[in-house]
């Protein structure tokens, strides 16, 4: 089933997320779900405070962003990235590892805004996955970045607030503009 996925301006996408203790049958169902609205917005990942709630849960696929390559090690062993995806994390925590890099990062809650974000080129994750199994892997490149901005979501962190200010004034009028947007759409 597709989901809303709610803009910049919306309160819940500053919302730290609530850990899940089991994976019951509707985290499981909100985990599909999720990623079926990811996939028809074109997107890679997507937090539950995207899609209106306050859970330790983000989806990832990076199969189709060819241009941004991706690395995967689980147990110190290389790891082919595509057969890990889909990846839903549950409840993850980061430990980062290489020096911060800048790159491009776009966020479905803000259409049509990109930005040059600076972080760690890798990190080492541990989580749940969508079958509540605990699982551990390091990844670089693309995945790690985007592990990066869907853990930030899931502690009411944005993409905006990881931005330089020369960067968030430049993109300022295009913020206002969503954000008083998102906010009379809830007046409604």
């Amino acid at each position: 089933m597709l989901l809303d996925v709610v803009k910049y301006g919306h309160p819940v996408l500053r919302k730290k997320g609530e850990k899940i203790g089991v994976v019951t049958p509707e985290i499981k169902k909100l985990a599909a779900d999720m990623l079926e609205t990811m996939h028809a917005a074109k997107g890679i990942g997507l937090a539950a405070q995207q899609v209106g709630l306050g859970l330790q849960l983000a989806v990832i696929d990076v199969r189709e962003a060819t241009d941004r390559p991706s690395t995967l090690t689980v147990k110190g062993q290389p790891v082919e990235v595509n057969d890990f995806m889909p990846l839903v994390l549950i409840n993850p925590e980061l430990k980062p590892g290489d020096q911060p890099a800048a790159g491009t990062e776009g966020c479905l809650s803000f259409p049509e805004i990109f930005a040059e974000i600076v972080r760690p080129e890798s990190v080492d994750v541990v989580a749940l996955n969508g079958k509540g199994e605990r699982i551990e892997f390091h990844c670089g490149g693309l995945l790690a970045r985007v592990v990066q901005h869907e853990t930030d979501h899931l502690h009411g962190i944005l993409f905006i607030d990881r931005m330089s200010r020369e960067t968030k004034a430049e993109l300022k009028p295009q913020l206002d503009e969503l954000q008083a947007a998102t906010k009379a759409t809830l007046k409604q």
